[in-house]
């Protein structure tokens, strides 16, 4: 069973700050109940402390309710909860009605007036913060907080309170209400913004990927853009040639298939060259894209006079690793390192973003790799190396390498 820990862990950045969103304004629900639950219960009766009791309990749930469906509709999960938050409103009204009936109408003194204050007090203050995770603008904000101080200080004037005190408890609402709500709204911004980044990261991955493919695409056009031009140009004057009865036709359809053989020689090149990596492109391109990404990477090692093969198949393993703290990861920093010790080449990469390879098919994830790495008698080796790292480590042995350790900042 996972523990706490790892579950907290295994959670992307965005999810950490939904999930902090969400049991913040959770709690302040609990809050509401626990505070006006002890000025209730030290003011009035059991009876009408239970009936008080229960009706704050009810408004409460409401407002846990609310923050629910606000915090999934910002996340875009859902519509705008505008009927959930009008009843929010009127059940802040009903609380308030009720607690001003309790004082005027109750067994009277100064503690249940004071129940009574602190009861509209509170729930009006967590009724208007909370109601602000799901508004659009600033504007509705201030209408809600405008409206909430405006009830609190016509609630306080109907109690007999004075003008003088009754604008008082109206500018301490609003002071509270503003305070929880600007909670709110900087909560909503900056669990959007974070979701974004997000985005763009992932985009950006998107986007080296298509950028590769373009590249590829761009290769495979001048190889054989201009060779299938002469081989169309000379199979027409082969056609022409045949039709005329001229001899001159079987030299040109000889020298079609020289250039067709030609091109396919080509074509496997690029093929050969897009598949057989260069490790040091590789490591550069990863430190580039890395950085990039607001990832601190550190590389090091020297990959020049690796055999062609080695270096092919550790640099497919850098490639994939670097996409999958891109993608996978919540990475601050990645460590790349390459070693020859002992007659074999290691190469190490590790993030503090716990982002795990992928094994997906098609040549990409785990399995590729070590279908690659198989090819030159290599083995892959993946797993968590520390409190929140993951770390994966290649080998490939190195025949005739020295029996010494070289490694090289790059």
């Amino acid at each position: 069973m996972r523990g706490p820990g790892k579950w907290w862990r295994g959670k992307s950045t965005p999810a950490k700050v939904e999930t902090y969103t969400r049991g913040s304004f959770h709690f302040f629900a609990v809050m509401e109940v626990f505070s006006v639950g002890v000025a209730v219960g030290n003011a009035a009766g059991p009876a009408p402390a239970l009936w008080l009791m229960l009706l704050v309990s009810a408004h409460a749930a409401i407002c846990a309710l609310t923050v629910s469906r606000s915090v999934d509709w910002v996340c875009g999960r859902r519509e705008q909860p505008v009927r959930l938050m009008w009843t929010l409103g009127a059940g802040t009204a009903a609380v308030a009605v009720t607690a001003l009936a309790y004082a005027t109408h109750g067994p009277g003194g100064d503690d249940a007036d004071s129940a009574a204050g602190s009861l509209i007090g509170v729930v009006l203050v967590f009724g208007a913060g909370i109601t602000a995770l799901g508004l659009e603008s600033r504007r509705q904000v201030y209408a809600v907080l405008a409206a909430f101080a405006s009830g609190a200080g016509i609630v306080a004037l109907l109690t007999g309170m004075p003008v003088l005190g009754a604008l008082v408890i109206a500018l301490l609402v609003l002071i509270g209400c503003g305070f929880l709500a600007f909670t709110a709204v900087f909560s909503v911004w900056l669990l959007k913004s974070v979701y974004e980044l997000d985005e763009a990261r992932e985009t950006r991955a998107r986007l080296a990927v298509a950028e590769e493919r373009l590249r590829f695409g761009r290769d495979l056009h001048d190889v054989m853009g201009r060779n299938l031009a002469v081989i169309a140009l000379k199979s027409e004057l082969a056609v022409q040639l045949a039709r005329r009865g001229r001899p001159e036709a079987v030299e040109q359809m000889i020298e079609v298939q020289r250039i067709a053989q030609e091109s396919q020689r080509e074509v496997r090149d690029v093929v050969r060259g897009y598949r057989e990596a260069d490790l040091a492109v590789e490591l550069a391109g990863a430190q580039g894209v890395l950085t990039a990404a607001g990832i601190a990477c550190e590389v090091t090692g020297e990959a020049a006079g690796l055999p062609v093969e080695v270096q092919s198949a550790l640099a497919w393993v850098v490639r994939e690793a670097t996409t999958n703290v891109l993608r996978h990861g919540d990475a601050e920093r990645c460590l790349v390192g390459v070693r020859v010790s002992e007659g074999r080449v290691m190469l190490t990469v590790e993030n503090d973003g716990a982002a795990e390879a992928s094994d997906g098919g098609g040549g990409s994830g785990l399995a590729g790799l070590r279908e690659r790495l198989a090819a030159v008698d290599g083995t892959l080796e993946t797993g968590r190396g520390g409190e929140g790292v993951f770390r994966l480590v290649a080998q490939v042995p190195l025949a005739g390498a020295g029996t010494g350790v070289r490694e090289v900042t790059v």
